[in-house]
């Protein structure tokens, strides 16, 4: 199929662009990577009257590596993300998950905060923003809001971002010395969606974990994000009361992928897979 049709607008300035989705309100869509919106494009599932793209903006393919974490900017390409050094040391759970989107190809084209916004329950970078307490830089003719990732994504296929904003950036903290990641999940085929996918989170202090964090997703309107405290006991996860908290979570669906009760079943597998690879990665980094 081919996209209905559409006014093609290309901005040089970041003034000019939000200048053009104030004037053009609910009508307009963003272009940056496009590998979301424009196959929903082609199959008529989105039908903006006018697409914004942003590739000749300047200043905004950046990824940037500070004390409290990392900031990525609304161009910056996962593949960017995915194989910057400095990113990497400071947030390993980055690359874990960006390694699982889609395949190279895309994670060429496609942007970190392209994904974000998008806000599919079955995408991995939601789940990292949460886990990481990240937020969205939104901005407009008016000003900046930043938008905590627990407050950003609202249900499937939708978020905080107003008509007329632009996100611009987001920023990802460090975790506490001591933590480690993972991020595991499970699709059809590698690249597909994940039926489940299951990012992770913990601290370590002399092999014994002080505290684990998990955030799901494909099993809920959008990522499930779990603290796992109440089922932490001598310095361990006790399998069955997270899976107690699991089960209390998540709501799955059945689709022509997968039931709800297989996709339950992924998450108990998947969140104790998770567990132990992040307390693995934590003592590696202690030691």
């Amino acid at each position: 199929m081919k996209p209905a049709p559409f006014a093609y607008h290309r901005p040089r300035s970041l003034a000019e662009a939000l200048d053009m989705l104030a004037d053009l309100g609910e009508e307009a869509k963003v272009l940056a990577g496009g590998q979301s919106l424009v196959p929903l494009m082609s199959m008529r599932l989105a039908s903006p009257a006018h697409l914004v793209d942003l590739n000749q903006v300047p200043g905004l393919a950046t990824v940037d590596v500070g004390a409290e974490g990392v900031r990525v900017g609304a161009l910056a390409r996962h593949s960017q993300v995915e194989h910057d050094t400095a990113s990497y040391d400071a947030l390993p759970l980055l690359r874990q998950a960006l390694r699982q989107v889609a395949h190279p190809t895309i994670r060429n084209r496609g942007t970190t905060v392209g994904s974000l916004v998008h806000g599919d329950p079955a995408a991995e970078m939601p789940a990292v923003l949460m886990l990481l307490d990240g937020s969205v830089t939104l901005n407009d003719v008016n000003g900046t809001r930043d938008v905590a990732a627990t407050a950003f994504f609202k249900g499937p296929m939708e978020t905080d971002l107003r008509p007329g904003e632009l996100a611009v950036g987001a920023s990802f903290r460090r975790p506490p010395p001591g933590s480690g990641s993972a991020f595991v999940e499970v699709s059809r085929r590698h690249g597909d969606y994940a039926m489940c996918g299951v990012g992770a989170l913990v601290t370590a202090s002399e092999g014994a974990l002080s505290a684990a964090r998990v955030c799901l997703v494909g099993v809920g309107t959008r990522p499930v994000l779990l603290d796992l405290a109440p089922a932490l006991g001598d310095g361990v996860v006790d399998d069955e009361a997270s899976a107690a908290l699991v089960d209390a979570a998540i709501d799955p669906e059945t689709d022509i992928h997968a039931t709800a009760d297989y996709r339950r079943h992924l998450a108990h597998v998947l969140v104790r897979r998770a567990l132990a690879e992040a307390r693995t990665a934590a003592e590696a980094r202690a030691a």
